[in-house]
């Protein structure tokens, strides 16, 4: 018995290096650390977090390079030695994960470069949609080798990213914030999985957990909670995969089509964001949305999405598992639900979020006006543009990993029950977040 509860408890313990969630909290936590470092120390990232000034003519643009190759050189460097660090722990082969990393480090100053243009910025193609419509283009007309998988590291990106964002996010509008985000995202959450759910068994005829993981995929965090659930329900491979599918359809849809509604009908940021924080069915997906409309947009939608409806994953896992077990599933082994799921499944991305806004936090409260601005200036502006490149590198590899043609595949059934939670989900978020709580939202 002690056997194997020890054994538990190593299993446990290893997730802390042999997890990619953790990873990206080390990471992420990580850079903060050292950037508060050099900021005690007089100096500051800067010279690392480099990023492409807003331009008009190719002139600015080569100045630019001229002076700051070194930096990027740095950046690119820096960034390769601490994912190598990550990717060889999580079993990764660096011969395959460092070149193809370089590829999407170079697409992604092209990327930034784009971004930075006052053409591409007058009609919000920001520097994540650019990523993301380059990366469709090349996934879709080149045959990506297999190798390069190594260094497509989606999830990874954008949980860093997150982590890095809490550091800009003062700790006082999450606790100020975090009970509306919660109640909102309460009532979309559970709103939008009752109807996929109810729409999958009910009028399509889908197979009970086939219909979860559906549901769990649009009301929760798009491709985690898909893969999340279908583990605790034990949905069958295929099923999770035309989850996941459905979740990228309509998370590349969302992208584009949210914030060329907000923009047409002159929504504020902050309802802005907080919408696609309600109505965008990934992480990645409606950050590149948010980022679109500004600064608020993502700070809303980060409370929305990561605060709200991610937190929801452990707790509809550990519900979905205790279900599955004594209802959907008839065993004669006496296997009950464990209550540990809720932990497993939890994000621990979301921790890391909010610790990095914690340190933040503390920080300047216990500075006076000077230093606070300097913490600003030398902390929390290089953590902003090192969040903007994981967000980029993130962006660029959904586009690389989408294929339209396997999209295409997932059947009308499926698509259908999942387009009946979108129906659902789309006009409810934006009646909460835009009509109900617009003033307040707004005032984030």
């Amino acid at each position: 018995m002690s056997t194997k509860k020890s054994k538990v408890c190593s299993s446990g313990w290893s997730d802390l290096w042999k997890k990619e969630d953790w990873w990206a909290v080390w990471l992420g936590l990580g850079l903060v650390l050292i950037a508060i470092l050099f900021w005690s120390m007089g100096t500051s990232l800067k010279p690392l977090a480099v990023s492409v000034p807003e331009w008009s003519n190719f002139e600015e643009v080569r100045n630019h390079f001229s002076s700051s190759a070194g930096n990027y050189l740095f950046l690119f460097l820096v960034l390769t030695l601490i994912f190598s660090l990550a990717i060889k722990i999580l079993g990764h082969k660096l011969k395959e994960f460092i070149p193809g990393f370089a590829f999407i480090f170079i697409m992604s100053v092209i990327i930034m470069t784009l971004g930075s243009n006052t053409w591409f910025k007058n009609y919000n193609l920001e520097s994540p949609l650019v990523a993301l419509a380059l990366g469709l283009i090349i996934g879709n007309m080149v045959k990506i080798p297999k190798w390069f998988d190594a260094s497509l590291r989606t999830e990874f990106y954008v949980k860093t990213g997150i982590v890095l964002l809490g550091a800009t996010l003062p700790f006082t509008k999450i606790l100020e914030s975090g009970p509306i985000a919660f109640a909102q995202a309460t009532v979309i959450a559970v709103t939008t999985f009752l109807t996929v759910y109810w729409s999958g068994t009910r009028l399509y005829g889908l197979d009970r957990r086939f219909a979860a993981t559906l549901a769990a995929g649009g009301s929760i965090c798009g491709v985690s909670a898909s893969i999340a659930i279908g583990g605790a329900v034990k949905a069958e491979k295929n099923h999770v995969s035309v989850a996941i599918s459905l979740v990228v359809v309509w998370a590349m849809v969302m992208i584009f089509a949210l914030p060329i509604f907000i923009n047409f009908f002159g929504i504020p940021s902050g309802p802005a964001g907080a919408w696609i924080g309600t109505s965008e069915f990934a992480d990645a997906a409606g950050m590149a949305a948010a980022a679109a409309i500004d600064e608020q947009a993502i700070r809303t939608f980060t409370l929305m999405k990561v605060v709200g409806r991610d937190m929801f994953i452990g707790i509809w896992c550990f519900i979905l598992a205790l279900i599955s077990v004594t209802k959907w599933e008839k065993r004669e082994d006496g296997t009950k639900a464990d209550a540990s799921e809720i932990w497993r499944r939890f994000p621990k991305f979301v921790l890391g979020f909010f610790v990095a806004s914690a340190i933040i936090t503390i920080l300047i409260a216990s500075a006076d006006v000077q230093a606070a601005n300097a913490i600003n200036s030398d902390v929390i502006s290089p953590i902003k543009t090192l969040r903007s490149w994981a967000f980029i590198f993130c962006f660029f590899c959904i586009g690389l990993t989408t294929r339209f043609r396997e999209l295409t595949s997932v059947g009308w059934k499926p698509f259908a029950a999942f387009t009946t939670g979108v129906l659902v989900n789309v006009p409810l978020g934006y009646i909460l977040s835009v009509i109900v709580l617009g003033s307040y939202w707004s005032n984030v």
